[in-house]
């Protein structure tokens, strides 16, 4: 009983300090060790094994995905610095219109996520080009990060195919799938969530000018729209799509090739990088962004100018992300040593239910403990996929439909890219987290059950 309370406190604690803004290592590690005193750990096992170094230790996640966020960072860094995302923005921007602001938001996050552009640079770099519009077109900002979310947080950050995102990767490498595994159901699922996603925060702006809601500056928008500088600056937007391209042509290339034709009885180098590119679901993709960096040193005489420094400040971009994402999963993987967690696995692994919605219930409730869809998807692959393969899953399906389920409820108030938006865009939890819920929480949660009804309904669930 005193466990199970623990177990209950630890999580509560991690959510009011993450509201209040604590450091998320010291409250990872607070955290950890209220779980571990109520649910009788070693103190020096909990601190030096089972946080940092277990299966789903801090530092143990930390070595295994080191490369893929430096890759990312860098390549977000060179697309800033070069403008060639700002560049991709205004030209959607000139496209749409004000009258689209919302639709704009979601399409230029959602490509720059898609290209593989980390979210936290999207949402730098987009976030003072919108002050604009949202200011021409009276657009509450509430409405702005609701869209922006729907782009950058939910579709393509888990249910699309080939994308280099954190969570296929981890699918990909826990199951030996690779980054296009399900692609036909994450595409079902995208769908749903942009569908229903859209129409929510349209219909909002609709109720919000029929009560004379619009758009509040505050001193935070003024120093944030003084990044956006001279957009004759920025490269054209198709020289500036380039790079994306060349990262998203790097993943495909070898998946379109090997449906094209049988290479398993050649030698050839081709034939060997054909190989390499499906058994290495990290060095891939995180070479295909590096290319991509590389792609804007080419382009952009800007980026040729501070080539060093640029990748400099890249690889130091990356560390509090991974770092942050780490802490996460080192306090998870003290939860996942204590006897409640082993019933809540038992619980639910023995549940009549039929398994791909214990699959989503798994998921879902590791990655709303945690707070972030990245770290409860690597405690879920590490603590009970193997269970699921067990039961005859397919790995393919398990691989999409585990990646949608974890961004579900990991949007709840104490996740971390939550309150980051909220600091970025000036806005309070009692403002903005409403429509935050809806999009980020509510429709992926719908679209995955979905996406698992209809496997059911095709025999494969």
């Amino acid at each position: 009983m005193l466990g199970n309370l623990g177990l209950l406190a630890g999580l509560a604690l991690l959510i009011f300090m993450a509201l209040r803004g604590a450091n998320i290592f010291i409250a990872s590690l607070v955290c950890a060790l209220v779980v571990a005193v109520t649910n009788g750990l070693l103190i020096p096992k909990t601190l030096l094994e089972f946080y940092p170094f277990g299966p789903l230790g801090a530092f143990t996640f930390a070595g295994k995905f080191f490369l893929l966020f430096l890759c990312g960072a860098i390549f977000g860094k060179a697309m800033a610095t070069s403008q060639a995302a700002k560049s991709i923005a205004l030209a959607i921007t000139n496209s749409l219109g004000v009258k689209r602001t919302l639709l704009v938001g979601m399409l230029v996050c959602a490509l720059l996520t898609y290209g593989g552009v980390v979210v936290f640079v999207v949402v730098f770099t987009m976030y003072p080009l919108g002050i604009t519009l949202m200011r021409e077109a009276n657009l509450p900002k509430r409405l702005w990060a609701a869209a922006t979310s729907v782009g950058a947080g939910t579709f393509t950050m888990t249910a699309l195919p080939g994308t280099p995102s954190i969570h296929n990767v981890i699918s990909a490498s826990s199951l030996g799938t690779d980054l296009f595994a399900g692609g036909w159901i994450g595409i079902f699922a995208a769908l749903i969530m942009v569908g229903l996603g859209m129409w929510y925060v349209e219909r909002g702006w609709r109720l919000a000018r029929a009560n004379g809601e619009g758009f509040v500056e505050n001193t935070q928008d003024k120093r944030m729209e003084q990044l956006i500088g001279d957009p004759a600056d920025a490269p054209p937007w198709y020289l500036a799509m380039v790079p994306m391209i060349v990262v998203l042509g790097v993943i495909m290339l070898p998946r379109l090739l090997l449906a094209m034709g049988d290479w398993s009885g050649s030698d050839s180098l081709l034939a060997r990088s054909l190989v390499f590119s499906q058994t290495q679901p990290i060095i891939w993709p995180s070479m295909a962004l590096i290319l991509g960096s590389l792609t804007c040193v080419v382009l952009f005489p800007s980026m040729r100018r501070k080539v060093g420094q640029v990748f400099g400040q890249g690889a130091e971009d990356s560390i509090m992300p991974l770092l942050n994402t780490a802490a996460v999963i080192g306090f998870g993987g003290v939860v996942t040593q204590t006897a409640g967690f082993g019933q809540f696995a038992q619980w639910i692994l023995s549940a009549d239910l039929p398994p791909l919605l214990s699959v989503f219930a798994s998921a879902s409730v590791v990655s709303a403990i945690v707070g972030s869809s990245s770290g409860g998807l690597q405690i879920f692959m590490q603590s009970l996929a193997p269970h699921y393969l067990e039961m005859g899953v397919q790995p393919e399906i398990l691989h999409r439909i585990a990646a949608i389920a974890s961004g579900g409820l990991d949007s709840l108030p104490h996740c971390g890219a939550v309150i980051a938006t909220f600091m970025i865009m000036g806005l309070t939890h009692r403002e903005a987290y409403k429509d935050m819920f809806v999009v980020t929480v509510a429709i992926p949660v719908v679209a995955c059950l979905a996406a698992i009804a209809l496997l059911m309904m095709l025999g494969m669930g």
